[in-house]
C-alpha cells in the first residue's frame, strides 16, 4: 500500500515595496496548489534583516526562493541579490527579480548578480495571476530547493 504524503510548505520571501503589488501576489499565491506561506519585505533592508534573522525576525523561517523588485527604497533589489549571493549562509537560494523594469541593464545587471531568473510584471490583475500561475507550475511543482539550515 502506497501513503500518499503531502508537499513541504514552501516558505517564500517576496521583497517588495508597492502595496497593490504585494496584494496581488498574495492573493495569487492563496489559491496556490503546493502549500505555501508567504513573507513580506517592504525594502531591501527589512529582507536582510529577514534573512539574517536580525531584531524582530529573530525566528524568521530560511525563504526556500525569494521573490524580489528591483525599484525599492534604501536598498535596491540588486543591492540585495549582490549580499545574498556573496553570503555563504544565504546563496544557495534561489532568487527571482519580479519586477517592472523591462531595462537591458536591469536584466544583465540580475543575471550577472546570479539571479535564478528574471520576471517581468505585467500590467492588468489575470495577467498578474497568468504569471504568478506560470511561477507557481514551475518552481513550485518541478523545481527541488536546497535543504533548509
Amino acid at each position: 500500500m502506497t501513503h500518499k504524503t503531502d508537499p513541504p510548505t514552501i516558505e517564500i520571501l517576496l521583497v517588495e515595496d508597492n502595496e497593490p503589488d504585494v496584494l496581488l501576489t498574495l492573493e495569487a499565491f492563496e489559491d496556490a496548489r503546493v502549500p505555501n506561506r508567504m513573507h513580506v519585505a517592504r525594502d531591501g533592508v527589512e529582507a536582510l534583516r529577514f534573512l539574517r534573522r536580525e531584531g524582530e525576525h529573530a525566528e524568521a523561517p530560511r525563504p526556500d526562493v525569494i521573490l524580489m523588485d528591483i525599484n525599492m527604497p534604501r536598498k535596491t533589489g540588486l543591492e540585495v541579490l549582490a549580499e545574498v549571493k556573496a553570503d555563504p549562509s544565504l546563496r544557495s537560494i534561489p532568487v527571482v527579480m519580479l519586477t517592472t523594469s523591462q531595462a537591458e541593464d536591469d536584466v544583465r545587471s540580475s543575471y550577472e548578480r546570479h539571479a535564478s531568473g528574471y520576471v517581468v510584471k505585467p500590467v492588468g490583475f489575470e495577467n498578474f495571476l497568468g504569471a504568478i500561475r506560470a511561477f507557481e507550475a514551475f518552481w513550485m511543482t518541478f523545481v527541488r530547493f536546497p535543504p533548509r539550515s
